[in-house]
C-alpha cells in the first residue's frame, strides 16, 4: 500500500465457533490491510473463512481475538449501538439475493437507509431518485421488485447501498443470481463507483471472471490468507 494509511486493518484476527470437541476455527489469525479506493475480490472454497471475514469487516460479527481497525478506530472497543452507527454511516452492503422489500417500490427500497438516518421525506426522495438514476433506473422509481428483472433488482440494491455515500461497499456474491450479460453490467457499475467516486469495494465471489474486475485478489483457505496479489489494470476495451 506504499505507506498509505489503511481504511481498515485486521490484525491477527481469529474467530472460533463452539468449544471443546465442537470447536471450529473459521479464521486462524489473519492480518489484512485495505487502503481507501481499493477494489478487492475475496475468493476461496466454502468454509475457507472469507464470509466470516466479511461479517467481521461489516460489523455483523466480532473476532474471538485480534484487532479490527476502521479509520484507526478499534471496532472491538465500540458498543453495539456505536457499531450500528458505523454500519449506517460508513458502510454499504450488496447481497446475492438482492434483499429488496417485495411490496415496496424501487424508490422506497432505496430510501430505507435514509429513513434510519432520520432524513426528511423530501430529502430522502430526492437522494433515492438520484441514486436510481446513477445506476440507470431513471423512470423505474415506482416499479415493484416483481416488475423488475434480476439485473434491475440488483441495480436497485446497489442504489440502496450507495445512497448514503459510504466509504466502503461490501458485496457478497453480487452476480451469483445473474446471467453473464447482467453480471458484466453489474461489475461495470461497481467498477465505475470505485474508479469515479472513490468508493472502496470488498467483494466475495466464486467466479474468476468477476474477480478479474478487481484490482487485488485475496484467496482464503482453511481460515488463513493463502495469497494476496495485485492485478494489472483491466482494459476498458
Amino acid at each position: 500500500m506504499n505507506g498509505e494509511k489503511p481504511l481498515l486493518e485486521l490484525q491477527q484476527v481469529a474467530k472460533v465457533y463452539g468449544s471443546g470437541a465442537a470447536e471450529m476455527w473459521a479464521l486462524r489469525g489473519i492480518s489484512l490491510r485495505i487502503a481507501p479506493g481499493e477494489f478487492v475480490a475475496v475468493m476461496g472454497p466454502s468454509g475457507s473463512g472469507k464470509s466470516t471475514c466479511m461479517n467481521i469487516i461489516g460489523c455483523m460479527d466480532q473476532p474471538s481475538s485480534g484487532t479490527y481497525l476502521f479509520q484507526d478506530v478499534d471496532v472491538g472497543s465500540l458498543s453495539r449501538d456505536q457499531r450500528t452507527l458505523l454500519r449506517r454511516h460508513y458502510l454499504g452492503f450488496v447481497f446475492q439475493g438482492f434483499n429488496l422489500l417485495n411490496r415496496t417500490s424501487a424508490l422506497e427500497n432505496v430510501e430505507l437507509p435514509l429513513i434510519y438516518r432520520g432524513l426528511p421525506a423530501e430529502e430522502r426522495h430526492a437522494a433515492a431518485s438520484r441514486a436510481l438514476a446513477t445506476v440507470g433506473l431513471h423512470g423505474w422509481e415506482q416499479h415493484m421488485p416483481n416488475e423488475l428483472s434480476g439485473g434491475q433488482q440488483q441495480r436497485v440494491a446497489i442504489a440502496r447501498a450507495i445512497v448514503t455515500k459510504p466509504l466502503l461497499l461490501l458485496a457478497d456474491e453480487p452476480t451469483g443470481n445473474l446471467d453473464t450479460q447482467r453480471s458484466e453490467e453489474i461489475m461495470a457499475l461497481l467498477t465505475t463507483f470505485n474508479r469515479d467516486h472513490g468508493i472502496t469495494i470488498v467483494m466475495v465471489t466464486h467466479e474468476a471472471d468477476m474477480a478479474a474486475y478487481a484490482k487485488r485478489i485475496v484467496h482464503f483457505r482453511d481460515g488463513l490468507i493463502e495469497s494476496d496479489h495485485q492485478q494489472a489494470e483491466r482494459s476498458s476495451c
